[in-house]
């Protein structure tokens, strides 16, 4: 019974926070008002995560160990599958993560804009990782000729700017695309726009070609 409410009270506080740092900004909120909104008292917050400051560490690490493990999942299907099959699968199954931790995504896509002591120790943990398996996988496919040559790096920026374009810029992907992320078919559309940037920008079809492997 204890454990089930130790879980209770910290999703509680886990959720509050979520809220409020996307609303009122990590700056904007105490710890007062997160444990308000979780109706927990504030020594809880200290009791789970050390303060404020570790309760954001939390939720960035969290997010990015779900994060690398869509990634290196499907990374390691590569020795079964062409290196195309395994992008485009890893690039669906990253649409359906963000979409399922959707204020989550927002909240630490926006963090790791800021330069911080946890940012950079973020960027050199996950982020790293991410960069790694995406860099093979890119060089898998040129070497497979199934991706054009390229500049890897511009490849990667590319394609983590599409990713994470929707949950940086809501509004903007209303205007351009009509869609929002917090929709339901939202991943099921935008998969579509980014499986015609993977045929067209990575491989040598044609365009008619790239928009019937778009649709599939």
């Amino acid at each position: 019974m204890t454990q089930v409410n130790t879980r209770d009270t910290k999703q509680k506080i886990v959720n509050a926070a979520i809220y409020l740092f996307n609303s009122k900004g990590f700056t904007g909120t105490s710890v007062r008002a997160i444990a308000s909104r979780a109706n927990v008292n504030v020594a809880h917050i200290s009791y789970y995560f050390k303060g404020k400051g570790g309760l954001l560490e939390y939720l960035v690490s969290h997010y990015y160990e779900g994060y690398l493990q869509v990634i290196e999942e499907n990374y390691n299907r590569i020795q079964f599958e062409h290196a195309h099959s395994v992008l485009s699968r890893m690039v669906l199954d990253l649409l359906n993560y963000q979409h399922e931790n959707r204020q989550l995504s927002r909240l630490v896509y926006r963090e790791v804009t800021v330069d911080s002591i946890l940012i950079r120790e973020v960027m050199t943990t996950y982020l790293t990782k991410e960069k790694y398996y995406i860099k093979a996988l890119f060089e898998q496919g040129i070497e497979e000729g199934l991706f054009r040559k390229g500049f890897v790096p511009h490849m990667i920026i590319q394609l983590r700017s599409l990713l994470h374009m929707p949950y940086l810029q809501p509004q903007y992907m209303s205007e351009v695309l009509h869609i929002q992320p917090h929709e339901v078919y939202f991943v099921h559309q935008y998969y579509k726009e980014l499986k015609i940037w993977l045929n067209s920008l990575l491989t040598e079809h044609t365009p008619k070609e790239n928009l019937l492997l778009a649709i599939r």
